[in-house]
């Protein structure tokens, strides 16, 4: 079996799982005032899990293959150096230090350095565009989680104590 089936087999289960725990777990303890809603708190995990369960079981049958004479070739494991695995692994990286960055540096300048960062890693090099944009999602973001979603979020690093 290929490594994209191999993958799709790991994130079948892992679908399943969250699909269970969505569907027999999560409504439990619900209080009774919430159990008459048509939206509950589960109802964005169920969706998910059946799309991503869906999805996964297509790659594991073989359905998303091109049938058209041309084969797709797999990963060739003599050659990793060539499929820019040291960018992947610098996102990562990013990753876990806009995670870190969250409390201390606050939402709007952590999300606006992950941008610009990322953005770089991957190639891009007009800064006259990618801060702008980045200042814009990042402040979008932060206004529908804040405001819209009322869900307190901190813009700003913690000694400025806004």
């Amino acid at each position: 079996m290929a490594l994209d089936r191999w993958i799709a087999l790991i994130i079948l289960m892992i679908c399943l799982a969250y699909g269970y725990a969505a569907f027999f777990t999560m409504d439990a303890t619900l209080p009774p005032f919430m159990q008459r809603n048509p939206v509950w708190p589960s109802t964005f995990p169920k969706i998910l899990s059946v799309i991503g369960a869906l999805v996964a079981l297509s790659v594991v049958l073989g359905f998303e293959k091109d049938t058209g004479g041309g084969k797709e070739p797999d990963i060739d494991y003599t050659r990793l150096g060539d499929y820019k695995i040291g960018q992947a692994l610098f996102l990562l990286g990013l990753m876990v230090a806009y995670a870190l960055c969250l409390r201390p540096v606050g939402f709007l300048g952590s999300t606006m350095f992950f941008l610009i960062a990322g953005s770089v890693v991957l190639g891009e090099r007009r800064w006259f565009i990618m801060i702008p944009v980045a200042a814009f999602a990042s402040g979008g973001i932060w206004y529908l989680v804040q405001e819209v979603l009322g869900i307190f979020l901190r813009p700003w690093p913690f000694f400025l104590g806004v």
